[in-house]
């Protein structure tokens, strides 16, 4: 599998760096897969791929991991020559449909209907087949509604990318990430929490290299750093808790697993 990411600043945007958004390729020939598409995830997928054949999966709907849909529907429909020739898949939360409608609604109280594009299925806890891969939702604590983690897992291989989403320290992202070859973790609070960080929203670098030991993933990819954040300082406090391979993630990287 090849994982690209198109954007992967915490909160917001940033210069050069989308909102979350990830493209994995899990077979050539196949549709992309992404997870979640914060804001300026459209213009950086048109600089990798076909936006009109991707399927799309959602940890959760923040407006930073969500508010680009809008727009990729618009290209999808109306593209003047390369529209959407499929309906792909779309899962998320329960109430998909509705909150993806009102972004892209005419008015305060319409709901655009999206199925006219997308295959909507909602995350009930049990894993979903997407071509040649299994995507398992994890819940994870953070105050957004339904939020997952997911654990993409290659059906052939057994290779397996993991993404935290956003969320607090539990148990749960120790499980979505057992064993995996890439571990895409947030890491919003920078290298560490204290008595001033909110609980129950995100996790330091210190929590997720703790995670990522836990877990005996292979390689951790630490995400969702605001901009104003010291990165190298957050990496560095990943490090004392897991051994193994720490990245800072950033915009057009690309990962082979």
């Amino acid at each position: 599998m090849k994982l690209t990411v198109l954007g992967c600043t915490g909160s917001l945007s940033a210069p050069g760096n989308p909102g979350s958004s990830y493209l994995v390729n899990p077979d050539e020939g196949q549709p992309g897969i992404l997870m979640d598409f914060g804001p300026g995830a459209l213009a950086a997928l048109q600089e990798v791929a076909d936006p009109s054949d991707a399927h799309l999966v959602f940890s959760h709907l923040h407006a930073d991991h969500c508010s680009d849909t809008a727009s990729l529907i618009v290209w999808r429909r109306f593209h003047p020559t390369a529209p959407a020739s499929r309906r792909h898949i779309l899962a998320g939360p329960s109430f998909a449909p509705e909150h993806l409608g009102r972004l892209g609604a005419n008015g305060p109280d319409d709901i655009d209907d999206i199925s006219d594009t997308f295959d909507v299925r909602a995350w009930s806890g049990q894993s979903l087949s997407i071509d040649s891969v299994t995507v398992t939702p994890f819940p994870v604590v953070h105050p957004a509604a339904e939020s997952h983690a997911l654990r993409i897992e290659h059906r052939d291989s057994g290779k397996v990318i993991t993404f935290s989403g956003d969320s607090a320290y539990t148990p749960t992202l120790i499980d979505a990430a057992r064993n995996a070859d890439l571990f895409l973790c947030e890491a919003a609070w920078g290298p560490e929490t204290d008595e001033s960080t909110p609980p129950g929203m995100h996790m330091s670098g210190r929590e997720a290299g703790r995670i990522a030991r836990k877990a005996g993933v292979k390689k951790l990819v630490l995400v969702h750093i605001q901009p104003w954040t010291d990165k190298e300082a957050t990496r560095r406090a990943a490090a004392e808790e897991f051994d193994g391979e720490i990245l800072v993630g950033n915009a057009k990287d690309v990962y082979e697993v």
